[in-house]
């Protein structure tokens, strides 16, 4: 799943669960539907993944998108700019939590459909209503 900062939805790719996340970027960055501003004439895309995607390929396919990619490297710990330690804050991942908003929806919690497109279909139209929420909440 790749979502914008607040948590949107914008892409998502259906695979098995034996399949590396790395192996699914491509897949995830041909699969938004908005199309991104020009990272030329415009504001410079942003995109932040985890340890997962610490690689040279990962990197490339990043920039070969337009994205300036942000990986934390394997290894590598998060450091308070003030005082140089460790920070210890708890942070509620931005994916996570719309996978947790997606699984509100029984049919994407249970995955009653057995193939793989009938159920990415599903997963779109649960991400399409968040969507209408968000503007919904947003109006009013």
């Amino acid at each position: 799943m790749l979502t914008e900062a607040d948590g949107g939805p914008v892409a998502i790719v259906v695979k098995g669960a034996n399949v590396h996340d790395s192996l699914l970027l491509q897949d995830a960055l041909e699969a938004v539907i908005v199309e991104p501003p020009n990272p030329y004439t415009e504001l410079k895309q942003h995109l932040c993944l985890d340890k997962a995607f610490d690689g040279k390929p990962s990197e490339a396919t990043a920039q070969v998108f337009g994205y300036e990619p942000h990986i934390r490297r394997i290894g590598e710990e998060k450091l308070d700019p003030k005082s140089g330690k460790k920070t210890r804050k708890a942070r509620r991942w931005v994916v996570e939590r719309t996978i947790g908003w997606l699984n509100r929806c029984r049919g994407i919690l249970i995955r009653y459909e057995k193939k793989a497109e009938n159920y990415l279909a599903v997963v779109q139209l649960a991400c399409a209503l968040l969507w209408f929420r968000r503007l919904h909440r947003l109006t009013t």
